[in-house]
């Protein structure tokens, strides 16, 4: 699976925000000299990918502890110690790490960027992974590489590096809500089919 967050038995929500979000939040902002800010120390990051990605989603845990329930293979592992000798979560973390590193080479792309990041939300409603905790990814991811950059990590890295998580979690929740309201829909159409044919019989 390509999902940030998978597995979980939480039903989607019956009330679905505006699917297109705002003008600002739909749209990446990021000037040349932040694009190449993002670049320059992910290169720096990608030489430990798996082990980021371990970190980030213990602190995840750590922080945020309701998390761990959208996870299935996770959900019953309470000692931290023994979550990150779990396989899945090394692979679940490396998936996470590919996306940013997928997003990050598409910077110039903004097309085939907006499209992985809307597929990945669409995916997120199929495994039943609220919107509410697409954001904390990013921060988390923040927290693990600022000390990891010491003296590379400046309020201007920091800066390019929120507003394109800001714009990848806005984009994430709207393909997340385009997919609920087709499978809404498409539920819907289930129902009436077997209801009008018994309410019609030959």
């Amino acid at each position: 699976m390509g999902c940030v967050f998978s597995g979980s038995g939480i039903a989607p929500s019956k009330s679905t925000p505006d699917i297109n979000g705002s003008e600002a939040e739909s749209r990446l902002i990021l000037s040349e000299p932040q694009k190449e800010l993002i670049q320059e120390s992910w290169r720096i990051l990608h030489q430990d990918i798996t082990r980021l990605g371990i970190i980030m989603f213990i602190r995840l845990f750590e922080t945020h502890p309701e998390c761990k329930d959208v996870f299935f293979l996770f959900r019953d592992i309470d000692d931290f110690h023994q979550l990150k000798m779990s396989k899945e979560l090394q692979a679940h973390g490396l998936r996470v790490m590919s996306f940013i590193e997928k997003s990050v080479a598409r910077l110039e792309q903004k097309d085939k960027l907006e499209q992985i990041a809307f597929e990945l939300g669409r995916s997120h409603c199929r495994y039943n992974a609220p919107p509410k905790y697409y954001e904390y990814v990013g921060v988390q991811f923040i927290s693990v590489v600022k000390p990891i950059l010491k003296e590379a990590w400046t309020p201007e890295v920091e800066e390019a590096w929120q507003i394109l998580f800001k714009y990848l979690t806005a984009v994430m929740k709207k393909g997340y809500y385009v997919e609920e309201k087709k499978i809404n829909i498409n539920n819907a159409l289930y129902t009436k089919i077997p209801n009008a044919l018994s309410s019609n019989p030959v």
